[in-house]
């Protein structure tokens, strides 16, 4: 099958999952030393071939107001407004025209104005990245997968402890997600267009 999209990344977006100071802890650049890299690789694609790039931030206020449960009861948060640990890491920071939406929990479908956003601007396929994969990574795209759009994690663009990594990928592989690394990207979009033709008309056919 030809594509014949004038404009053939315009139902997908790319969601750069947290990338930011705090959660880019010591551990993590030890197991994952390829990640900058292949954040800076991600992003270059991206804007090269106009798949648009979403980043979303978690951002908790210095008064408390907005923390977590157990964040209040333990009197400690990262990623605190105004503070160096809440600021997109220098490789992974937005450019002129790229949307940054603020969440203040673990899923970033949370921040209705996202999914708001992605339902208004067509958006029918998402590619997931960034920090950490069995947190934030895993539960945004886990919405996702729910609220209606087809979701793909790129496996060698997120980063977690190395067994929480290894382990959220094959549970969840197939399931409610793909799981691509940044190689296969570009000879997967014929097949991404396929599904979603086919889903919509699976949608179409029952309405």
């Amino acid at each position: 099958m030809r594509l014949n999209f004038s404009d053939k990344w315009q139902p997908f977006a790319l969601l750069l999952i947290d990338v930011q100071n705090d959660f880019w802890e010591p551990q993590l650049q030890a197991a994952f030393p390829e990640f900058p890299n292949k954040i800076r690789r991600l992003l270059n694609f991206c804007r090269q071939e106009e798949l648009e790039v979403i980043h979303l931030r978690e951002v908790f206020e210095p008064d408390g107001s907005n923390w977590l449960p157990r964040y209040r009861l333990r009197e400690r948060a990262i990623c605190i407004r105004g503070t160096s640990g809440a600021e997109g890491l220098d490789w992974a920071r937005e450019i002129p025209g790229e949307k940054v939406f603020e969440k203040y929990t673990l899923d970033g479908c949370q921040n209705t104005q996202l999914i708001d956003y992605l339902q208004t601007s067509g958006k029918r396929f998402l590619l997931t990245a960034g920090l950490a994969t069995s947190v934030c990574v895993l539960f945004t795209a886990a919405s996702t997968a729910q609220l209606g759009f087809l979701t793909v994690m790129i496996s060698d663009c997120c980063a977690d402890y190395p067994e929480s990594h290894g382990i959220t990928l094959k549970r969840y592989l197939n399931y409610l997600l793909e799981v691509v690394t940044l190689e296969e990207i570009p000879s997967c979009l014929e097949t991404w267009h396929s599904q979603i033709q086919q889903l919509e008309a699976q949608i179409n056919s029952v309405e």
